[in-house]
């Protein structure tokens, strides 16, 4: 998860995120009042097909969300008991990533929402430099200190990059958590330069999944997760500040079976009694690969 939001400068196209930032508009086309209800809580806009949950969070409200428990109950049995199927995960992106990489081009990394910096340590032999950003206390604790990685604890609309420039800029699992993800993408442009790429993994409402499955999908839920893009919408969005997506894929996951059993039984179930068994056996170090063909791989470009 990255970091909470405030207003950074304004964009070429100043007039659309005006009207957006004014929650009655939306962020990727600037529409004016053309939400109309999806599921319950859930609103489309009318004009674009984006897909979002109809919550106006505070930055304090959203920060709170993302503390220690965050990663060790709240969403995650343990994620840092899970680095190696996370490492596999990275692995397999970076995989993907390298097929674009231009090694005299694309020199310094920035990860966005780099929790506990298992992609950084990933990634960092094949880049100049790398570094990450994310608001969590401990998963940048672990990053400095385990890893030994550049990593900051702040946030990245406020945080103050002078006049860097990034060759390469990620946002794992992160835009489907901000309150307002086009000044992201907004923030991002400004420091990058023609031929930077823009990495992002995040769900896809027009998947058949989620399609299939409409408000139960497990993808929907709010307030941790509050955009719903297609292919179509993030491409829009992305288009807005000068990225031309290059690659757009399905990507499957490695997953704990642990973490998984945490999540139907404890969180989503509410039935821990039914966990504790399996987590008594030992059950947290076995995984396995899954693609339920409904998570997109976007890389775009900076033109």
């Amino acid at each position: 998860m990255s970091s909470i939001q405030t207003t950074p400068d304004r964009p070429a196209n100043a007039a659309a995120d005006a009207r957006a930032a004014t929650g009655n508009s939306c962020v990727v086309c600037g529409h004016d009042d053309a939400a109309a209800p999806l599921y319950p809580g859930i609103l489309r806009c009318r004009a674009c097909g984006y897909v979002y949950a109809d919550m106006r969070l505070t930055d304090e409200e959203l920060f709170s969300l993302y503390n220690e428990e965050f990663f060790t109950g709240a969403e995650f049995s343990d994620y840092a008991a899970d680095a190696k199927f996370f490492r596999k995960n990275f692995a397999l992106r970076l995989g993907e990533l390298k097929k674009f990489l231009d090694p005299a081009r694309h020199r310094r990394l920035l990860e966005i929402g780099c929790a506990y910096g298992f992609f950084l340590d990933v990634a960092r032999e094949e880049f100049e430099h790398v570094e990450g950003i994310d608001i969590t206390d401990e998963g940048v604790r672990y990053a400095r200190e385990e890893l030994k990685l550049d990593v900051v604890q702040a946030d990245f609309l406020a945080h103050d990059y002078g006049a860097r420039k990034f060759d390469v800029v990620c946002m794992w699992d992160t835009i489907e958590h901000l309150r307002e993800p086009h000044r992201y993408v907004e923030k991002i442009a400004a420091h990058t330069e023609r031929g930077a790429l823009l990495t992002i993994t995040t769900a896809d409402v027009d998947s058949f999944n989620a399609k299939l499955r409409k408000d139960k999908w497990r993808m929907i839920h709010p307030p941790t997760h509050l955009h719903y893009f297609s292919a179509r919408t993030l491409a829009q969005l992305l288009d807005r500040y000068g990225f031309d997506v290059v690659y757009n894929r399905y990507c499957g996951f490695y997953r704990s079976i642990g973490n998984m059993a945490y999540n139907v039984l404890v969180l989503r179930q509410q039935k821990p009694q039914l966990y504790r068994p399996l987590e008594r056996l030992g059950v947290g170090g076995l995984g396995f690969y899954l693609n339920l063909y409904d998570i997109m791989y976007v890389i775009a470009r900076r033109r």
